[in-house]
């Protein structure tokens, strides 16, 4: 019987100090070698660059073996923007967000960037909450979610969750966009084909492309790694259906 490997660690993904550890159970680290997975199969390494905004996903630039630029709170998709502008050589560039980076502080650079249609690939880490700060609620914490803000859960008077995906998709400059979670072997390989179709969109010069993906965050949701996944496919999904939300080839 032909012996093979099957997993390991992504040739692309390394280990170093970073100034905010990944916490037991955290999925931005999940996040971070699909990135990995995908550029590599797609042989694009020497094209690659990602931004990194503020947050605990912004450690994700600092573990890739490719280019990467790290910049102020929120403005990833202008940096982006401005990379893929000015640079030679058919750059891939992506951005990697957190919830509160991509879609609160963040929101003009998102939606302005998807509007003028730039050729670049944002992918925002949804856990509901702002992580790295302490748990606060955020654009995306569902009804009923317990913060540090919201410590009796959050109700219709702070708002509603944003769906990013959904308001990606419906702007004109949008050729991508979809939702994953990484919560099974076959979401993870959902969210892989949903990265690299996205990325060949941009490689492909059609238009902006966009992957949220929904990620735990065991210790400001006050629950074990286990249960955080249970949490994500019991509240999390069905306020955050999955799947793609526009995928076109060339924009009207």
């Amino acid at each position: 019987m032909k012996k093979g490997k099957v997993a390991g660690r992504p040739r692309l993904w390394t280990y170093r100090p970073v100034v905010i550890p990944f916490c037991q159970g955290c999925q931005d680290g999940t996040i971070g070698r699909i990135i990995c997975e995908v550029v590599e199969e797609m042989g694009i390494e020497g094209k690659a660059i990602i931004i990194g905004g503020v947050g605990c996903h912004a450690m994700i630039s600092f573990l890739v073996d490719f280019d990467a630029v790290q910049v102020a709170h929120g403005r990833a998709p202008d940096v982006a923007s401005a990379v893929k502008r000015v640079l030679r050589g058919e750059p891939v560039v992506m951005t990697i967000q957190g919830d509160g980076d991509c879609i609160a502080i963040g929101t003009e650079s998102l939606i302005q960037a998807a509007a003028r249609a730039e050729r670049i690939t944002v992918i925002m880490a949804n856990n509901g909450n702002y992580g790295t700060t302490g748990g606060q609620m955020a654009p995306t914490s569902i009804i009923g979610q317990k913060t540090t803000t919201t410590p009796e859960g959050r109700e219709t008077i702070h708002g509603f969750p944003i769906h990013a995906a959904e308001l990606v998709a419906g702007l004109k400059g949008t050729a991508y966009s979809a939702r994953a979670a990484i919560t099974s072997s076959a979401n993870y390989q959902h969210t892989k084909r949903y990265v690299e179709t996205a990325l060949q969109k941009q490689m492909d010069n059609v238009g902006f492309s966009f992957v949220e993906i929904l990620s735990a965050c065991p210790p400001n949701w006050h629950l074990s790694p286990l249960k955080c996944l249970q949490w994500i496919e019991e509240k999390m999904i069905p306020e955050f259906p999955l799947g793609e939300f526009k995928n076109v080839d060339h924009l009207e």
